[in-house]
């Protein structure tokens, strides 16, 4: 891996690196790195809490060695890419790596936060790399850049034909950039996988060694350019997610049930031919259904009868219920023959009423 080959890199020591403190910033280093690669290339659900507590120790190990580094003024502006000692070049990845793990980071209340973070790591990480002139590539605008600019942004109005014109253009450099990032990227990834076997050999000198560090930062100058722009397009959306939305619709309140009507061709027709059928509904359903609940009368309870009839039948039920309980001859009678006639006939047996 990368990050164990980091360490090829520790027997090219400058003089600052020969006391305890830079022994302990390259150990720190290549810890950062290495938690950074397990991430990368782990199997495990990037949101577990075994992976969250992993990446939270590289950045911590990775924010030691920024911080000591700033100590020791490892990097001038004044100094140009080839004076820098080879030990060093390695550190150049340090605002990278900590950009890629803190992109990893999956606190869904603090994204913007950790996306913002992610995007100003990368970014100084390409400032440094433009300032040392390692590859010729654009440096994307500041957060707090894109920010003003957005905030001062004219609200002019253009021409269709000039807002699809210089769409158009940009759309195309933007193309045309991407095209030519590929082609390094690739480039510099088939480059780097002939220098790993070099170095993994232990047999690499410091020429083969440097030129490891250098693909490794040019690698990560491709990486970092596609960050960004993922972050920018994350950034809006979660803009958008944030802006306060409308007032809430209150609830209409409920309307009493239309009346059923027809349309005609015109009122003249209307009144020669009617609706089209016999006559409108003159209540609902509902309202039907609470008469008949009001009189006793509902639809499963079939035709009502006459208040004289229901009267009469319930008088000849008591009755043969009396005569039962008083030990009628004739009304046991009747009763046990009519259940022996039940018995032996299946129901409906005898009823031809209803069979044509």
């Amino acid at each position: 891996m990368e990050g164990k080959m980091a360490d090829s890199g520790s027997i090219h020591q400058t003089d600052e690196d020969s006391d305890a403190k830079p022994n302990k910033l390259s150990d720190l280093l290549n810890r950062g790195w290495q938690i950074f690669e397990e991430v990368d290339t782990t199997n495990e659900p990037i949101g577990s809490n075994h992976i969250q507590v992993k990446i939270k120790r590289g950045i911590t190990a990775l924010e030691d060695v920024t911080r000591m580094v700033a100590e020791l003024q490892l990097f001038s502006r004044n100094e140009l890419l080839e004076e820098m000692a080879t030990a060093d070049l390695r550190y150049l990845l340090l605002p990278a790596l900590l950009g890629g793990l803190t992109l990893r980071l999956t606190d869904r209340d603090r994204r913007a936060l950790t996306v913002t973070a992610a995007r100003e790591h990368f970014h100084a990480f390409l400032r440094r790399c433009k300032e040392y002139h390692v590859s010729d590539f654009k440096l994307p605008k500041a957060q707090l850049e894109t920010d003003e600019e957005s905030r001062c942004a004219p609200s002019t109005t253009k021409s269709p034909a000039s807002t699809n014109s210089s769409d158009l253009v940009a759309m195309a450099v933007q193309r045309q950039a991407k095209i030519e990032r590929y082609r390094q990227k690739k480039m510099t990834e088939d480059r780097l996988v002939e220098v790993k076997k070099a170095v993994d050999s232990a047999m690499a000198d410091e020429e083969v060694v440097r030129d490891f560090y250098l693909l490794t930062v040019k690698k990560w100058i491709n990486i970092a350019l596609e960050e960004i722009e993922s972050i920018d397009l994350e950034l809006e959306i979660l803009k958008r997610m944030d802006l306060p939305s409308g007032p809430r619709q209150c609830k209409h309140p409920q309307r009493p049930p239309m009346k059923p009507f027809v349309l005609t061709k015109d009122a003249v027709q209307a009144r020669v031919f009617g609706a089209g059928y016999p006559s409108l509904p003159t209540m609902s359903v509902d309202e039907w259904y609470e008469e008949h609940q009001k009189r006793g009368i509902l639809p499963d309870q079939g035709l009502p009868q006459r208040e004289e009839e229901v009267e009469g039948k319930d008088h000849e039920d008591e009755m043969k219920e009396k005569q039962v309980e008083d030990d009628d001859e004739e009304a046991l009678a009747k009763a046990r023959n009519w259940d022996d006639w039940r018995d032996s006939h299946r129901r409906g047996y005898g009823n031809r009423k209803n069979m044509g």
